[in-house]
């Protein structure tokens, strides 16, 4: 059997995906697997990564703002639009898939767009709550719909396609202990890990922020920490360190990278876990039973991180700070204050694994199979 996944953007796009890939190919060794991303972006890294081959198509996103920029932009969006479904329809006629798999990102329009009008049966999953621009195109021609809410059912005008999955984490995420997971990465046993990751690309202000932390954190370094920067911000952010005169932080214990590419591993090891709040990241937190310290992304639409991080919040699985309502002072403060409640990040870790679909994964693979055997 053959099966195609489209997705792209982003690390939450792009990890379910992947987790659904390597289920199937663990299930059916003989099938073949593509995927197919957007030129340039972070899919066409990550996906042979994973030993998986990738083909690409040029497109870009839709910007919400008006400025001359963004209209520039918007009308290159335009044009590549037509020539991503030709090239779309191109590489689905060469690979012939039995069916299509999107797990977000712009690609997906394009690609389940091709697929559907070749009659290839399609699938499309939603993780957030509130269904993005791109889902809501693409609705009215997939054959199925796949949510990490049962209330985003109600997003849907045809709730009859809508299925409740949860969202799918690589099954590495289940297979480390913490103990295992902190001796792998050479620290100690009998000091906190606190991880920080604010998306694939990383955020500037957030970043900012981190190197005020750190600076604190060496004063008193009870904890170790692993912190990515991401892609943007990486190199920017050990120049700000050194600038600070911040030249011993990692013989302290502090970590800053370009980017997690074991975060199975670092999230397993993790006690504490600071992150934005996509819905991808929520499943893997859930799973793991990480307490966690939620900052949502400002630069989302319709406040969608937001209210998935109030689930949580509201569950006692984790603690919700608004970006600009906060420094670093008070952050190391929250982080101090939970490191030091021990029985505390007991009870988060507890309600955490509460709200996690372990099955999400089969139910996800369940449907791909049924589609792909009519």
């Amino acid at each position: 059997m053959k099966f195609l996944f489209t997705c792209g953007g982003t690390a939450g796009h792009i990890n379910p995906a992947l987790a659904v890939a390597g289920r199937i190919k663990e299930l059916l060794p003989d099938s073949e697997i593509l995927f197919v991303g957007a030129e340039g972006n972070m899919e066409t890294e990550l996906v042979p990564r994973e030993g998986f081959e990738i083909a690409t198509v040029a497109i870009t996103n839709l910007r919400r703002s008006m400025s001359p920029e963004a209209i520039s932009h918007n009308l290159k969006t335009l044009r590549n639009i037509p020539r991503s479904l030709k090239a779309a329809r191109h590489i689905i006629k060469d690979f012939r898939p039995d069916v299509a798999l999107g797990t977000g990102g712009y690609v997906c329009y394009p690609v389940l767009r091709a697929a559907a009008g070749l009659k290839i049966p399609t699938a499309l999953h939603e993780s957030n709550a509130v269904p993005g621009l791109t889902t809501r195109l693409l609705a009215p021609v997939v054959d199925k719909i796949m949510v990490g809410f049962e209330e985003s059912r109600n997003n849907y005008k045809r709730p009859e396609k809508v299925e409740v999955t949860g969202t799918p984490v690589r099954g590495d995420f289940i297979r480390i202990d913490k103990a295992q997971a902190k001796a792998e990465l050479g620290l100690p046993q009998d000091k906190p890990l606190v991880v920080s990751v604010w998306g694939s690309l990383g955020a500037s202000h957030m970043n900012e922020i981190m190197v005020s932390f750190i600076e604190r954190a060496c004063a008193k370094p009870f904890f170790s920490l692993i912190h990515s920067a991401g892609k943007r911000g990486f190199v920017e952010m050990r120049e700000q360190l050194a600038r600070e005169g911040l030249t011993d932080y990692q013989k302290k214990g502090m970590d800053v990278r370009e980017y997690i590419y074991d975060m199975p591993r670092v999230m397993a090891a993790a006690d504490l876990v600071l992150c934005r709040t996509g819905a991808s990241t929520l499943s893997e937190l859930a799973v793991l039973g990480k307490p966690a310290v939620l900052i949502p992304s400002p630069n989302v639409t319709n406040n969608h991180q937001e209210k998935n991080a109030r689930v949580l919040e509201r569950a006692g699985a984790a603690k919700v700070l608004i970006e600009g309502e906060f420094n670093a002072d008070s952050l190391m403060g929250t982080v101090s204050e939970l490191l030091n409640q021990p029985e505390k990040l007991e009870s988060m870790s507890r309600e955490m694994l509460k709200l996690g679909i372990p099955n999400a994964m089969d139910r996800i693979v369940d449907i791909v199979l049924g589609l792909a055997r009519g």
